[in-house]
């Protein structure tokens, strides 16, 4: 594998990491469905992968930029499993809207295994570390919209997360956006 097909690669994963973290946006604005603290978790394991493909796009493909994206989706995977096997049981209900006859978390933990495998396939091929020459412009477009959406998608969470959980933990079940009441969640660390 030459540089610029791993590059191809690489940007075309962070694109599938981002197109993650927008429907994820989509469904709490336009469906008005918060995340909930396990959810958040998982965004952030998204955010962690999506970083070190990153990394690869914009200092060079190596192995310790696929191993932050190898140790994100592992976190991420392993909260979404947990949330999977929360909701299984029969009768035990489930968090958010389905898509496709699966939630979001299901969906999630797909694209965890899905992020662990193409970063353990891409370590398999040593010529991609290899240097290579000036990189034309037109190669570089679709890596700097992955990478500059990816820094957009990782603010627009932090400041969400602000939103809904204030500077305070995280409701269980969100009910509204706590930077609309309650001054920031503020209140929440006042005694009574």
């Amino acid at each position: 594998m030459t540089a610029d097909l791993s590059r191809l690669l690489n940007a075309l994963g962070l694109m599938a990491v981002d197109t993650v973290l927008v429907l994820a946006f989509a469904d709490q604005l336009w469906f008005r469905d918060l995340p909930c603290p396990i959810c958040i978790l998982q965004r952030a394991g998204f955010i962690a992968a999506g970083f070190g493909i990153a990394l690869n796009l914009i200092f060079g493909p190596r192995p310790s930029h696929y191993g932050l994206a190898i140790l994100g989706a592992a976190v991420g995977g392993i909260v979404s499993a947990d949330q999977v096997l929360h909701y299984v049981v029969p009768g035990s209900g489930a968090y958010g809207n389905a898509i496709f006859g699966l939630h979001l978390y299901t969906w999630a933990l797909i694209m965890f295994v899905a992020i662990l495998v193409g970063c353990g396939v891409m370590l398999l091929f040593d010529r991609q570390y290899e240097p290579s020459g000036p990189i034309p412009l037109r190669e570089v477009t679709l890596p700097l919209l992955a990478v500059a959406l990816l820094a957009l998608l990782a603010v627009g969470n932090v400041l969400s997360t602000l939103a809904i959980c204030g500077v305070g933990l995280c409701p269980e079940t969100p009910g509204g956006y706590l930077i609309f009441h309650e001054n920031l969640g503020l209140a929440q660390l006042k005694s009574p």
